[in-house]
């Protein structure tokens, strides 16, 4: 009785989920260098060190959260491992590091008391969780569109916004031989305006920040896939966006990527109640009809 032959299984690409445990080392690091600034909280500047290199590894982080998805693409390389290895790798990174981030500013500063900045900073990371899971047991395939703020995006605020703050106390952007533009135009401000916006505008609004992106995270609010959107369009018409969008990181990268967060969150938000409003409009029409 000759053998039965073989399945063959499908084999697993390695880079795509190199790419994904990269992200997920970073998310790590991130988590480590927060914890390093707490502890050392009372020097002030190795804090902001600290805390700036976990912000940038959050960022950098999400580089590795784009490539790996394109290379499994053009590998034609999808596997049920990676799908659950990328869920993972998110909830560190985009959960649980970001919201270590904050809560350890909110603690040096002294905003309000600790359980308020563990509440909120543990409803961003839990929303995080949920989000990831509800997006695998949906099974959308195409990702055009994202149903709910996507966990990048909502940490990439966060952080950029955590980055405005130390830009604004002085800490990044205007240190150094070649000040940035952004370093450039806050020196101009006096000192006690820079205090006053930091410790009364974006301290708290990095506080309420955690909530508020959890629940657009958990929403039904619709979110347009940039790399997606950018990967249908000509290479021409592609290259525009791209161009502008390296000339901002390179101008003044803290706030390019704070209004671009504000404006990709906000964005989604408007087109929501627009299309809310449209159909609210159009329901008595179709009854009459």
């Amino acid at each position: 009785m000759s053998p039965s032959p073989k399945i063959p299984r499908r084999p697993i690409s390695l880079l795509p989920n190199a790419l994904t445990l990269a992200n997920a080392g970073l998310g790590l690091l991130a988590i480590s260098k927060a914890i390093d600034a707490l502890a050392r909280s009372a020097e002030q500047a190795v804090f902001e060190q600290n805390l700036e290199t976990a912000c940038w590894l959050i960022l950098a982080a999400g580089v590795f959260d784009i490539l790996d998805g394109k290379v499994a693409r053009l590998t034609n390389s999808f596997s049920d491992l990676g799908a659950q290895l990328d869920s993972l790798a998110d909830a560190v990174t985009f959960g649980v590091a970001p919201a270590m981030v904050a809560k350890v500013l909110l603690e040096h500063e002294g905003l309000l008391h600790p359980r308020i900045h563990f509440i909120c900073a543990a409803a961003f990371a839990l929303m995080v969780v949920l989000r990831l899971a509800r997006f695998n047991a949906e099974g959308d395939d195409e990702h055009s569109e994202f149903s709910g703020l996507p966990s990048p995006a909502a940490a990439g605020m966060l952080i950029s916004t955590v980055l405005m703050f130390l830009s604004l106390g002085g800490a990044i952007e205007s240190s150094g031989a070649q000040p940035t533009p952004l370093g450039r135009g806050l020196s101009i401000l006096p000192e006690p305006w820079r205090d006053a916006m930091t410790q009364y505008l974006l301290l708290p609004t990095i506080l309420l920040m955690l909530p508020a992106l959890a629940l657009l995270m958990v929403s039904r609010v619709r979110y347009v896939h940039l790399a997606t959107r950018l990967g249908g369009m000509q290479s021409r018409r592609a290259l525009v966006p791209i161009v502008f969008f390296m000339l901002g990181l390179y101008l003044a990268p803290v706030l390019f990527l704070f209004c671009f967060g504000i404006w990709y969150v906000g964005w989604g938000l408007i087109s929501g109640l627009r299309a809310g409003s449209e159909s609210s409009s159009q329901g008595p029409d179709r009854e009459a009809a």
